[in-house]
């Protein structure tokens, strides 16, 4: 026995562990070989990366990225699951089974890692947490520096959404904080277990710079917050809050060299942090 897992040795392990896999927690597993080949390549994992993998679930692209990587981490919030990952893979690789390091926690709550750091995050991100858990990584594990999430396809359009689209938010200014995002492909219901009823897209992540500024993230991000709760206001409407009056945010924004008449969805996230810069400790 060895090498990826196939759709039948999914069902299998399934069975073994009386697995019944759950929308809330967004189960759906891979069960196609070569569609891991295929996310593995296009992460172009090298033989020194450390990738981190998150929900690994049965270990299907957790093979694909141990027959790659140097080591693999792997957070897994199932207790179950998270036991038998490791025998898995001594089953299926047992040349690489020594690499895999399996937590057993929920990645929203990790803040720390086991040496050496992760250089990539590669992973399969239910529905409801994908982009939490990816901003939460990119905060907290400066070491990645980049990555391939495969997502559901809305999600992955949001994440790389440029400005002035009207998908464009939250989720691409605050991405375009930490990384670059590009899509590279898509991934049909038919190689999963169960079948999604949408596409699945994958994102590319590069990490780059944040932008210039003497504003604190956190408060940049309470601007981006603000500005797209109300997306349809402009601008100087939608920041009063944080701002105290419309007025008051009016000048904040103008300080900020931008027209307090556009929409939060026109800007930038250089633009944003110069607003931030401009509201100070309000």
């Amino acid at each position: 026995m060895s090498g990826l897992l196939d759709a039948r040795t999914i069902r299998e392990l399934a069975a073994e562990l009386d697995l019944r896999p759950t929308k809330q927690r967004g189960q759906n597993f891979v069960i196609d070989p070569n569609t891991v080949r295929r996310i593995v390549a296009l992460a172009e994992v090298e033989p020194d990366d450390v990738a981190l993998e998150i929900g690994p679930g049965l270990g299907s692209l957790t093979l694909g990225l141990l027959e790659v990587a140097q080591q693999v981490t792997a957070i897994e919030i199932e207790d179950s699951l998270a036991a038998r990952l490791p025998r898995t893979a001594a089953e299926r690789l047992p040349g690489s089974a020594d690499e895999l390091h399996v937590i057993n926690a929920d990645a929203l709550r990790v803040d720390e890692l086991p040496d050496p750091a992760p250089t990539t995050v590669v992973a399969n991100l239910p529905y409801n947490v994908s982009v939490p858990v990816l901003l939460h990584l990119l905060a907290t594990f400066p070491s990645l520096q980049r990555g391939l999430v495969m997502v559901q396809l809305e999600v992955a359009d949001r994440l790389v959404a440029s400005p002035g689209s009207k998908i464009y938010g939250v989720p691409s200014v605050k991405m375009a904080w930490y990384c670059s995002a590009k899509r590279v492909g898509t991934v049909p219901p038919s190689v999963f277990w169960p079948a999604p009823n949408v596409d699945s897209g994958l994102v590319r992540l590069v990490r780059r710079d944040p932008p210039v500024t003497t504003a604190p993230r956190a408060r940049v991000f309470r601007v981006i917050d603000a500005a797209f709760a109300q997306r349809r206001k402009m601008l100087r409407a939608a920041l009063a809050g944080i701002a105290g009056s419309s007025a008051a945010a009016s000048a904040v924004i103008e300080a900020a060299g931008i027209d307090p008449t556009v929409r939060g969805e026109a800007l930038e996230v250089e633009d944003f942090a110069r607003i931030a810069e401009q509201l100070g400790d309000r």
